[in-house]
């Protein structure tokens, strides 16, 4: 018996509170999944240098969420998302690939916004 495909999403609606933005480490990433109806989004968030940013989780090369182990997006210095299956790296400020096989590609982008000390879709 296989089990059914759940059906993804790539984007949220706006204003769904995700955390206090003291919750995220500085550096440090976080995942979450949302269920949107009968669909799943899949995004993290990384902080760093006090700014927050959000992704899908998904890399450009092959499709495949980043961390390969929950919330382990940054490399061990800190410095960059890293893609664990395929070592690819990402610049935290804005997704950009400088590093491996997706080398220019970027990480699609989850608007997100702190807003009261809680990170916000937007």
């Amino acid at each position: 018996m296989s089990l059914p495909t759940r059906q993804r999403v790539w984007t949220t609606p706006p204003d769904v509170t995700l955390c206090p933005v003291d919750s995220l480490a500085d550096p440090g990433a976080r995942n979450f999944v949302l269920q949107i109806e009968e669909a799943f989004f899949h995004g993290f968030l990384v902080r760093k240098d006090g700014q927050v940013h959000g992704y899908v989780d998904r890399c450009p090369h092959a499709g495949l969420p980043l961390a390969r182990v929950l919330d382990q997006y940054l490399t061990p210095d800190k410095q960059h998302l890293v893609c664990g299956w395929h070592g690819a790296l990402f610049r935290p400020d804005d997704g950009k690939c400088v590093g491996g096989p997706c080398n220019g590609a970027s990480l699609t982008p989850w608007p997100v916004k702190v807003e009261d000390g809680m990170v916000v879709t937007t």
